[in-house]
């Protein structure tokens, strides 16, 4: 069976009756039981079938209303025994996300499940769209009036088809979800189940093709599957879980009077209007509410303008407050002459503390000319604190997005282009109206400092030819404007000639000046951003240890820091062929992998030399390879994927970028060093164990030999002399030998398997009953003439266990009762739980363990000091039966031990996990 998830955790679950039983009553409202996953495919299904199934087991009534296996044996089993209602078909669908236009649809029949009555109904896909026609619109409508009738539901969503999220989904992997379920449908969930699946697992699911996606939605879908968006939404999932965590931790304090530092109540005010963005705002308002655990408001206020909105607006701004009620916001609508006004009197009326707007996107005159909403709540808004979400679209966030170590302070952005020159020709024109009333009272040479004040702010905001050409029209607008003869450039004292010099030279010098110091200013941030960053780089790689973990790392913080999609590969290692290509590590969302990436990185891992855009080398590859180089050979190279329309590297960027590599090239160095090191560890073990191999077992394998070889060689020498009974008593002999021998030989085998970490485990369910069962089938003769007795309660849970290797452990536990135990005595084996293990007792009649030898039992080649009390003990043993039980259950996360009975003999125990140990259930 398909192990589908590989963590899951209960987040908030409260007490229910020991039995599990509830009664359903008309004014009792039913349980919403919600798995949450990141994406699809990490096993939500499969774990809320797994959940299902327990409480059917336990004989709740459960029945399942809708649910898509998509052909799965597994979860099909799930569902043997289950009541299926019947579902509505709908012959011709419209055309959706999650349906082909003209398609059949299994809808749920709500009807059906409110007439039956069940205590618990399995509901699939909470974010689904019901086909048209039906009750509801949406899914999670008919599970809210089905918990209304006190029906408990066990449902199914991932964190991307949350509303509040839809707009940061779509920000960080490019994909927009049509289907999304209220935020407060999982804030009042009884209980959330966080399903969870790393991710290198999900991507082979998804390679072996056990991964749905909606009809004619799978290109699209798989833009999701990329690394870095999952990694992106696993962070928010597991995000949800916390904050779902602390709440109830909060809770808990709070019922149980226990004392802590409890957060100031907040409430949060946003206020919306005929903007296209106002939406995200509200998203954004959502998002700040649930961190800071408050109450919100969403308000729009009708002003004497608002008559004058078209159609078009009016519905976005009811579009919008039904976005937020849906949300869980309070929506209210204001009358008012103004705005800022109304909704200041309003939050302080409401005692709100925060105020949430977008930023205007209207140009600065404009804001001057009408006013700007966030200038007058400033002013309004007294003790009240504000925020401004910013309100640009996607695109433009993007392009306007700067390489962090290139990133200039504010005072040495530049206006390029046309516009620069424009605006060093305006400020020549303030600076001369500035002086035109001065005219008739100041000397001429005293208002030149006008135009040094033009020059100076010109070479600081627009640059350094701005600036000369302010000089320049300086010059000529002096002599024009305040030197007589006035509007010519006709000189009636030559003297000015040398103020004309003077003007222009310091104008030029300041320039010059200002312009350098800026410049100054530049490379001094950029190489304090270069600094911080590479900072950065050495305090992550320093956590991780594994290659792929820092090859993870690496390819993050480039896209941090640079933001441009990379990709990480790993040469081949030395002893590999020379054909063999680089391997592709990792890489971030929005690399675009290339056909032939791969032959330029192999070429750069050969070369040790850069390839590739920006150089002159394999010129057409869009990506600029670094060459990752320590001091032996080239260990990999990092991929950094420029737009055509970035300008060439300059060396200080190509420093930086070499830095940069140098470092992660060290780190991937220092793994590889530590992976040779346990390897060499492993080696001097695995000889270490087959010296002790040769040392302790000698006289243990000549023993069996010696049997066998003595009794055919008297059938072969003397067969005429040895009677009927005689000839079978050596056949015998030199078989039970050969047994022996062979149970031996495989004791030494599994033993060196566990010792090389060579063992490999496929864990399903199984039953405890058909593990003892099987464990006593392999030892028919051992067992002729012996008594065992096993005791298993029914109702055991399943236990999530290699069966194969699980009975391998209890027989040499049952082998080793045998050889102390009488032959009038019995055996026992009793089953019972233990919390969430299953513990199963080997108990035998035998004299019981020596005092201190407990502890060592399990170690490799410890033989116990009893002497042997039946016939088959002196058969003796290599000390090993025990220690690989113990490395099996180690295997298996359980626990192995022994101890002495009260009333005589040992009892050998080993617990093992039950099923739901893999969507382990812990309170949020």
């Amino acid at each position: 069976m398909d192990k589908e998830t590989n963590v899951a955790r209960e987040i908030g679950a409260a007490a229910e009756p020991e039995n599990g039983q509830r009664e359903i009553t008309a004014d009792s409202r039913g349980n919403l039981h919600i798995f949450l996953g990141y994406a699809e495919g990490v096993g939500k299904t499969y774990a809320m079938l797994e959940a299902a199934r327990l409480r059917f087991s336990a004989g709740i009534d459960v029945i399942v209303g809708i649910v898509d296996t998509h052909g799965r044996a597994e979860m099909d089993s799930l569902l043997r025994d289950l009541e299926f209602l019947p579902t509505h078909l709908i012959d011709q669908v419209p055309a959706s996300p999650y349906a082909m236009a003209g398609s059949p649809s299994h809808e749920m029949d709500t009807d059906a499940i409110l007439a039956r009555r069940p205590q618990i109904v399995i509901v699939d896909d909470l974010a689904h769209t019901n086909a048209p026609g039906l009750r509801h619109a949406r899914r999670y409508q008919d599970v809210l009036e089905l918990l209304n009738n006190g029906i408990d539901v066990y449902t199914t969503v991932n964190v991307n088809q949350l509303e509040s999220l839809k707009d940061v989904i779509v920000r960080i992997t490019g994909v927009a979800i049509s289907e999304s379920v209220p935020d407060y449908v999982l804030d009042e969930a009884y209980e959330v189940v966080l399903v969870d699946l790393p991710i290198d697992e999900l991507i082979m699911r998804l390679e072996l093709g056990k991964v749905a996606f909606p009809p004619g939605e799978e290109a699209a879908w798989r833009k999701l599957f990329r690394p870095g968006n999952l990694n992106a939404l696993r962070e928010m999932a597991l995000r949800r879980a916390a904050q779902r965590v602390d709440e109830e931790m909060r809770a808990y304090m709070q019922q149980h009077a226990i004392l802590g530092p409890w957060p100031v109540t907040e409430r949060l005010l946003v206020c919306v209007g005929p903007s296209p963005l106002s939406e995200r705002l509200v998203r954004s308002t959502r998002r700040l509410a649930r961190w800071l655990r408050a109450d919100w408001m969403a308000v729009y206020v009708e002003t004497p303008e608002s008559i004058r909105l078209s159609a078009a607006d009016q519905e976005r701004i009811t579009r919008t407050l039904n976005l937020a009620e849906e949300l869980g916001a309070e929506v209210l609508r204001l009358n008012g002459r103004s705005v800022a006004e109304t909704v200041v009197s309003y939050a302080i009326s409401r005692n709100v503390s925060k105020i949430v707007v977008g930023k205007p996107l209207r140009r600065r005159w404009q804001e001057l000319l009408r006013g700007s909403l966030v200038d007058q709540l400033l002013q309004e808004s007294q003790d009240l604190d504000l925020y401004v979400i910013s309100g640009k679209s996607e695109a433009t966030q993007v392009g306007t997005k700067k390489r962090r170590f290139s990133a200039t302070s504010t005072a040495a952005r530049q206006t390029t282009g046309w516009r620069a020159y424009l605006l060093s020709a305006g400020l020549v024109g303030l600076a001369t109206l500035a002086g035109l009333p001065l005219r008739p009272y100041i000397n001429p040479t005293n208002l030149v400092m006008l135009y040094f004040v033009a020059v100076m702010v010109a070479a600081i905001w627009l640059g350094l030819y701005p600036a000369i050409v302010a000089s320049l029209l300086s010059v000529i607008a002096f002599d024009v404007i305040f030197v007589p003869p006035y509007y010519t450039l006709a000189i009636a004292d030559a003297q000015y000639l040398l103020t004309f010099a003077g003007l222009l030279a310091i104008g030029l010098v300041i320039t010059t000046l200002t312009s350098r110091a800026r410049e100054q200013e530049m490379a001094a941030r950029r190489r304090e951003a270069q600094t911080v960053a590479l900072y950065e780089l050495s305090q992550k790689l320093a956590t991780v240890t594994e290659t792929p973990e820092i090859a993870q790392v690496a390819v993050r913080h480039v896209r941090a820091t640079l933001d441009h999609p990379a990709a990480l590969y790993l040469a081949p290692a030395e002893n590999e062929s020379s054909e063999e290509m680089p391997q592709l590590l990792a890489a971030t969302a929005g690399f675009q992998l290339e056909r032939d990436a791969a032959t330029v990185a192999d070429w750069v891992c050969k070369h040790g030399q850069s390839a590739g855009h920006y150089t002159d080398t394999l010129t057409t590859a869009k990506e600029y390879y670094l060459p990752l180089q320590t001091s032996g050979r080239t260990i990999g190279a990092l991929a950094i994927e420029f737009t055509p329309e970035d300008k060439n590297l300059i060396t200080d960027e190509r420093r930086f970028l070499a830095s940069f590599a140098s470092q992660v090239a060290l780190a991937l160095e220092k793994a590889q060093l530590a992976d040779q090191a346990r390897q060499t560890r492993l080696l001097e073990e695995t000889e270490k164990l087959q010296t002790a191999l040769l040392n302790s077992i000698s006289h243990d394998l000549r023993t069996p030999l010696a049997s066998i070889t003595g009794a055919l060689s008297s059938l072969l020498e003397d067969a005429a002399l040895l009677s009927e009974a005689a000839r079978t008593d050596l056949l015998l002999t030199a078989w039970e030998e050969s047994i022996r021998l062979n149970r031996l030989v495989g004791n030494l085998l599994d033993m060196t398997r566990l010792q090389s970490g060579a063992l490999k485990m496929v864990c399903q369910p199984n039953d405890v009953e058909d593990l003892v069962g099987a464990s006593l089938a392999q030892m028919p003769r051992r067992l002729k003439g012996r008594i065992v007795r096993s005791t298993i309660p029914p109702g055991l849970p399943l236990v999530e266990i290699d069966l194969a290797l699980a009975v391998q452990a209890l027989v040499n536990l049952v082998d080793n009762a045998l050889k102390f135990t009488p032959l009038d005595k019995a055996i026992e084996i009793e089953a019972y739980t233990e919390g969430e293990y299953v513990v199963v007792a080997v108990k035998d009649h035998g004299p019981g363990l020596p005092e201190g030898d407990s502890e060592l039992l399990f170690n490799k080649f410890f033989r116990g000091h009893s002497g042997p009390v039946s016939e088959e003990t002196s058969v003796g043993g290599t000390g090993l039966g025990l220690s690989i039980a113990k490395g099996i259950v180690d295997a298996h996360g359980g626990e192995i031990w022994a101890e002495n009975r009260p009333e005589g003999g040992a009892v050998f125990s080993l617990s093992l996990p039950v099923s739901i140990d893999r969507t382990a259930l812990i309170t949020e």
